[in-house]
């Protein structure tokens, strides 16, 4: 027996401002002894800076700089008092972390007068630091306010708040330099700091005339070798980073064809259609009925056989899939395809690749999910995400559509990261597993930008255990590679979205935490080469729930700092108490910069769910105390450590209560439901989490595996809920019958 996943509905979440805005209070790093010399190290760069700029013949206003920090940095530990002061995050062009991922490395772009400001106030804080204390002061004496009020700050002409902000920007820095590009002066996909000037005129200041359709956005362009030999040569500060554009695609495996071909496939009628974005397809093999095809190639460009086996195969599997694998029947039935081959199997530019996909997806506002099982040979960068996979991000923010990725094949044994643009962080990235669940040997490994939990899942792309049977030109062919892991996933999201009429959120939600499971926290070695797990075959297996689990869907949109329903009516045993453990897993599809490099994510959504308590506390069922309304417990946790136990600026947030012998029920409280609150922030502008939709999975697993859910659909309409039952049966019914062509007589 299985129950059904349960839609909840109508119960709308509530919006609601931060209460009590945090003060910003000056705060020392606890670890750390400002001392004066450290100061005057710190002033002596700052000149070096300076001169350097002044004596350098730019064709801009302004100058960067860049800020070695010692530690991950909050954004509330970011410089406060040097530069723009309170505005300072404002000056942030770009960041990056330095080698052992220890630390943020940050790039501000200021007024020449912000530089000198700067120099004034770190001259006078270390005047007052030598001559009143010592020339040093650690956390306790920062905070020892009778010491510091007796300190006669006007004859020093400075404020005892500008003080006490100077030392605490300095007790996070190691070092201000002047950042240099890494990378070579090759044909290259170039991204430029943000200086507020046109970039088509900036590049002809420096002799550099490029036409318009190479600029794909104002930072990030597209030089042939020549002008970028010139660009890194006379401004090669102005480079925020750079990438070889002629890629080689990920090779797969193809072991061998096959002469029998299959001559027969009904007609496609009302099937959901998934798009394509591939090499070319064969107009002439059995299923070309189910795919609507459009090459945009260059027709002057020669082909040859080979350049039509990639594209044929990958819609194969989405088409007939189950047919050529019954050992992988999901239960989906078949898809119709609108394929867009647009590059043969050799080298290729990346550049011309994102400017049609954002054409494609312009004109195919009806296609909801999106296959690109394209991938570079190149490994991706630590510090910076693709421009490829940038434009993918951006397309998701403001299209509601998603895209399968392939997680990329290995080239050679010394390559070992994915490739773009499988870093694309919106997206459902895919690697490959054995018939048996283990990594296979040509799989590539995350984690993105030292964080991102890239891949998102695992599914089942060929090994010698097991091929992948697809179909060709020539006929049926056996394979492997991640590229025939991604369609099977993507069957899935077009079956939840297209079919079951689930939104995008909810469905990515959905697989991830099918794939998650009960199992212990994956470690980050198990999250770069399996993602949050291994896919179930079986969509019923993603749709329905053991007998003992209720598994509900919410969603909503975040508008203001606190999106919160507290209208969960969990059922409760006959002590009054809650007998489960937990698991919520949520998505969001938030806008990305790729010029802020590893604080690439503008928006974090904070999931928190559990119960309430009688202090009115929400008791989070995996102790998340970030974002609470007084903040007084955010000031105990490093950012470093909430980005690797909660997942912060993640936008998959996966929380899971592990099921051991001896869970026991858990109390209850005056407020007898559960509750949600999603807390939103924003690093750049405060109106970009405005507006995001985030989807919900929760799962309440019954640990006396009695089966609650028809007393919690019964507590549900009472409290105003619309539940909706997933039933595939009557959903595919509902499918059929709204598609179903009339013709009148």
């Amino acid at each position: 027996m299985a129950n059904n996943v349960l839609e909840l509905k109508g119960n709308r979440f509530v919006q609601a401002n931060r209460m009590t805005k945090p003060k910003v209070i000056p705060n020392m790093n606890g670890h750390i002894v400002v001392t004066s010399e450290h100061i005057s190290k710190l002033l002596t760069q700052m000149k070096q800076i300076r001169d350097f700029w002044l004596y350098e013949q730019k064709p801009f206003e302004g100058i960067l700089i860049s800020v070695c920090y010692n530690k991950i940095v909050a954004k509330s530990n970011r410089i406060g008092g040097l530069f723009k002061g309170k505005d300072s995050n404002s000056a942030i062009v770009g960041a990056k972390f330095n080698k052992n991922r220890t630390k943020h490395i940050i790039t501000y772009f200021l007024d020449i007068n912000d530089l000198n400001k700067s120099i004034t106030l770190l001259d006078k804080t270390n005047t007052v630091l030598s001559n009143v204390m010592r020339g040093k002061i650690d956390q306790f004496a920062f905070n020892d306010h009778k010491s510091i009020n007796i300190i006669p700050f006007k004859e020093f002409n400075i404020s005892k708040s500008l003080f006490k902000q100077v030392i605490a920007d300095i007790s996070y820095i190691d070092d201000f330099e002047l950042e240099k590009p890494l990378g070579k002066s090759l044909q290259s996909i170039i991204t430029l700091y943000d200086i507020k000037m046109d970039t088509k005129e900036l590049l002809k200041k420096l002799g550099i005339d490029i036409l318009s359709n190479r600029i794909l956005d104002n930072q990030t362009i597209f030089l042939d070798k020549n002008q970028s030999n010139l660009l890194f040569t006379k401004a090669p500060y102005l480079i925020s980073m750079a990438t070889a554009d002629l890629s080689q695609l990920s090779p797969e495996t193809f072991i061998q064809q096959h002469k029998k071909n299959l001559q027969y496939i009904s007609d496609p009628t009302i099937e959901p259609t998934i798009g394509v974005i591939d090499t070319l397809f064969d107009n002439k093999v059995y299923f070309s009925n189910w795919v609507e095809y459009y090459e945009m190639v260059d027709e002057n460009i020669p082909k040859t056989p080979n350049d039509y086996k990639h594209g044929t195969a990958i819609s194969s599997i989405i088409v007939d899939g189950p047919r050529l694998n019954p050992w992988l029947d999901d239960g989906c039935g078949r898809f119709k395809v609108r394929h867009f081959g647009v590059t043969i199997g050799s080298q290729f530019s990346s550049f011309t690749i994102i400017k049609q996909i954002k054409e494609i997806i312009a004109n195919n506002k009806d296609i909801k999910v999106w296959n690109i099982s394209l991938g570079s040979d190149q490994e991706i960068n630590d510090n910076f995400i693709s421009a490829e996979a940038a434009v993918l991000d951006q397309i998701q923010y403001e299209n509601d559509v998603i895209f399968v990725i392939a997680g990329t094949n290995k080239t050679n044994e010394n390559i070992n990261k994915i490739g773009s643009p499988a870093d694309s962080v919106n997206s459902m990235v895919v690697n490959a597993v054995t018939k048996n669940g283990l990594s296979t040997k040509y799989a590539r490994k995350g984690i993105v930008l030292s964080f991102f939990a890239k891949p998102d899942v695992s599914y089942y792309g060929g090994s010698s255990e097991q091929y992948i049977h697809v179909y060709e030109p020539t006929g049926e062919t056996k394979v492997a590679g991640t590229s025939f892991a991604a369609p099977w996933i993507a069957r899935k999201l077009s079956y939840l979205i297209d079919i079951l009429e689930l939104n995008r959120e909810v469905a990515k939600a959905l697989i991830i935490d099918a794939a998650r499971g009960w199992n212990n926290e994956p470690t980050s070695a198990e999250i770069a080469l399996y993602g949050h797990g291994i896919v179930p075959i079986k969509i019923d297996d993603i749709i329905k729930t053991k007998d003992e689990e209720i598994k509900f869907l919410v969603s909503d949109v975040s508008e203001k700092w606190n999106t919160y329903n507290y209208n969960f009516p969990t059922p409760m045993n006959k002590d009054e108490k809650y007998p489960y453990i937990a698991k919520a897993t949520m998505c969001y599809f938030p806008k990305c910069n790729r010029t802020q490099g590893v604080d690439y994510t503008n928006t974090e959504l904070n999931l928190h769910f559990g119960r309430m308590d009688n202090n009115g506390e929400l008791k989070d069922i995996n102790g998340d105390k970030q974002n609470q309304d007084n903040d007084l417990e955010r000031s105990y946790l490093l950012e470093s450590d909430a980005r690797k136990n909660f997942r912060k600026w993640d936008n998959v947030k996966c929380k899971v209560e592990i099921s051991k012998k001896n869970n026991r029920p858990k109390k209850s409280y005056r407020n007898k439901n559960w509750c949600m609150e999603i807390k939103t922030n924003n690093r750049l502008n405060p109106k970009d989490g405005e507006g995001v939709r985030f989807g919900v999975v929760v799962t309440l697993k019954e640990i006396s595996g009695v089966n609650r859910i028809d007393e919690f659909i019964r507590n549900c309409h009472l409290s105003g809920w619309l539940v909706n039952i997933i039933d595939v049966k009557a959903k595919v019914d509902i499918y059929q019958n709204m598609n179903e062509e009339i013709i009148f007589e």
